[in-house]
């Protein structure tokens, strides 16, 4: 049972980072997949691109694609509203955080 709970947590993290990387420049998805390495999450391609698709069909982030050594890749970016959306989960998630640790 916790490690579902875990697991739903961490995903709503790995969204939440991904709305980071994204705002500050496109991202694809080995990239984060090897981002959230560093950061101790080990997320499978099977895992990632279901959560990019679904944020994209959410309206919070965009995609264009590009040919990268003539394999064409999908690059991911923040949308306005993803933008709107990181900004309250920061807001938030700084909150809650500041409470728990008092």
């Amino acid at each position: 049972m916790s490690e579902k709970v875990l697991r739903k947590l961490f995903l709503g993290f790995i969204s939440i980072h991904i709305l980071h990387h994204a705002k500050k420049e496109p991202i694809y998805g080995l990239w984060m997949i090897e981002e959230l390495e560093h950061h101790g999450y080990s997320i499978s391609a099977g895992t990632l691109y279901p959560i990019l698709n679904g944020m994209e069909k959410d309206g919070l982030l965009v995609s264009s694609e590009e040919n990268v050594e003539g394999k064409i890749r999908k690059y991911y970016r923040t949308t306005s509203r993803g933008n709107i959306v990181l900004k309250e989960a920061r807001t938030k998630a700084y909150e809650l955080f500041k409470e728990i640790k008092e």
